[in-house]
């Protein structure tokens, strides 16, 4: 089942889902919620701290980053506690040059970089398509 929340992302990772799949199915139900409170609904539940700081840290800039963006109005208590920031500079791009992690540093949104996760300037942003599945030409 696709996660629909922050909570339910996290625990499927816990359970051996690859990040970047259980990230994004949490991410997408995010924007095509039609209110704001549906939009913090998918939010608002605070994960179980996973023992690993830098995903536990994750966890709070993803719920805190598209909370300040869309304009709910409140970030959840739970995003801000002391287990979701890490000590070490984390960068997302791997193997990082020093100039990408100079970039990095500078193009990463506060809601990340306060946590020290340094990542691109639009984070959360999915690719989106303009052609169906009818339209890829597979021969």
């Amino acid at each position: 089942m696709r996660p629909s929340t922050v909570a339910e992302a996290m625990a499927r990772m816990q359970s051996g889902t690859a990040r970047a799949v259980a990230l994004a199915e949490c991410v997408d139900s995010f924007d095509p919620a039609r209110t704001a409170d549906a939009r913090y609904g998918t939010i608002a539940d605070e994960p179980a701290l996973t023992g690993d700081p830098r995903l536990d840290a994750l966890a709070g800039a993803i719920a805190e980053y598209p909370a300040k963006q869309r304009q709910l109005g409140q970030v959840p208590a739970w995003a801000s506690v002391p287990q979701r920031n890490i000590d070490l500079p984390r960068f997302t791009a791997t193997n990082a040059s020093p100039a990408m992690r100079e970039h990095l540093t500078f193009s990463s949104p506060v809601e990340f970089a306060s946590r020290d996760i340094f990542t691109d300037e639009r984070p959360l942003r999915r690719a989106r398509g303009h052609l169906g599945a009818q339209d890829i030409d597979t021969a």
